[in-house]
């Protein structure tokens, strides 16, 4: 069969590669896809991002099945465009997929349906913002009400810094919509986790838990950014936690959209935070959804699958997901994103990239943000490469990882050097 893949990313790049180690699957088109993906057989890249065009490729090219990456294209409708045309495709309709493009609507859905989550107001009006921040004080969270990349989240640690984010984001219009309308929430403490499950609209698969590292330098300090390094499985998710996120979270979620009229199918995950204390009795809260797999999440939960994935979505478009299966490599799989010059600001564009390693079963250097010009392989935006390497310990497998950066060359390459580091002392 042939597929589909939908996006640009490394969440695509290793979508994409799983799913050609499936015997049954002749060829993978990605949508637009990246450097990485038009130099991996057996996959060519597609430059389409219209849903409607989409949907004519799909039915000119006989594809079985399109899968869907990243948060854009759900949030134009992707996903209902395919469906009335009676095309398989996985993913949330664009009601559904609210609950990442609005973290308002998502905020008002949780307090509804009596999800745990943070103490949250929602402004439109910068001076009712800024007297909201004042009276609850810093430590605080800013939140731009729509999509922002990754990017629409400053932690304030300071009344000065939540008023800056506010004037960011309501004022200078910095981004755009998505900050038209901003949600400000108490600040959380704990340790984060990334939880991701499958849904067809009432049943769920959970997948291989993972933890990402959002802030840009070390120990968790600097800016937010998309994600600049995760690992899996996350130590802190135990099984009596597994157990609570599924039974206090997930399954109140499904129900939740299903009894609102928006049946939930796709890829949901919930951003948590862990609070301290005993398992069977620690504060477990959402920070947020999203309604995709996570990046650089992906990188490192493909790299554990050994199973055949083409499955897994066939089950999810047809709503069989009670019947999926999935073999898990119980190895650590870790990935460390390499950036370019000044992310998560401005990335500078088109230096080439030298070095990358010839792919092996326990090392894949994932694409993101890499164009190939001619032959060349360069930049082409914030997040460029995710090296992702699998191995018995968290710190064999961090070390591979590293090793491989450091043969990987392109100027203004950053990134963190203590990807996996909650792993090492849990």
């Amino acid at each position: 069969m042939k597929l589909l893949v939908i996006g640009s990313g490394g969440r695509e790049h290793a979508l994409a590669w799983r799913l050609l180690q499936s015997k049954r699957v002749e060829h993978v088109y990605v949508a637009p896809g990246n450097g990485g993906t038009a130099l991996m057989k057996g996959a060519s890249n597609v430059a389409l991002s219209d849903p409607q065009a989409l949907a004519d490729f799909v039915r000119a090219q006989d594809i079985a099945l399109t899968v869907v990456g990243p948060e854009a294209p759900l949030a134009q409708g992707v996903v209902d465009t395919f469906r009335a045309q009676g095309l398989k495709i996985f993913g949330p309709t664009r009601a559904a997929a609210q609950l990442e493009s609005s973290k308002d609507f998502a905020k008002a859905f949780m307090v509804r349906h009596r999800i745990p989550t943070a103490i949250y107001q929602t402004f439109t009006d910068p001076v009712a913002a800024h007297s909201y921040i004042n009276a609850r004080g810093a430590p605080i969270v800013i939140k731009a009400d729509g999509l922002a990349a990754g990017k629409g989240v400053v932690v304030a640690t300071t009344l000065d810094e939540a008023h800056a984010a506010v004037d960011a984001m309501l004022g200078d219009g910095s981004l755009g919509a998505a900050g038209a309308r901003v949600v400000i929430e108490e600040c959380l403490l704990g340790e984060e986790a990334s939880f991701i499950v499958l849904c067809d609209g009432k049943n769920i698969f959970p997948l291989a838990t993972s933890q990402d590292h959002k802030r840009l330098n070390d120990a968790d300090q600097g800016p937010n950014t998309g994600g600049m390094g995760a690992y899996s499985p996350a130590p802190v998710v135990t099984p009596v936690i597994f157990d609570r996120v599924m039974k206090e979270v997930i399954h109140p979620t499904i129900a939740g959209m299903a009894a609102d009229g928006i049946p939930f199918t796709g890829f949901l995950y919930a951003g948590l935070m862990i609070g301290e204390g005993h398992e069977a009795s620690c504060p477990i809260k959402v920070l947020e959804f999203n309604c995709r797999m996570g990046d650089p999440e992906t990188q490192p939960i493909m790299m554990r699958i050994r199973s055949d994935l083409v499955s897994v979505f066939e089950h999810g478009v047809n709503g069989t997901l009670d019947q999926a299966t999935i073999d898990w490599d119980p190895r650590t799989a870790l990935g460390v994103v390499m950036a370019s010059h000044n992310y998560p600001g401005v990335p500078r564009l088109g230096d080439p990239i030298t070095g990358i390693p010839a792919e092996k079963s326990d090392c894949v250097v994932f694409h993101a943000g890499t164009v190939l010009d001619d032959s060349t392989l360069k930049t082409s935006g914030g997040r460029v490469l995710c090296v992702t390497a699998l191995d018995d310990t968290v710190r064999a497998t961090q070390k591979m990882a590293y090793d491989v950066v450091n043969q990987i060359q392109f100027n203004g390459a950053q990134y963190r050097t203590d990807i996996g580091w909650r792993a090492l002392e849990s």
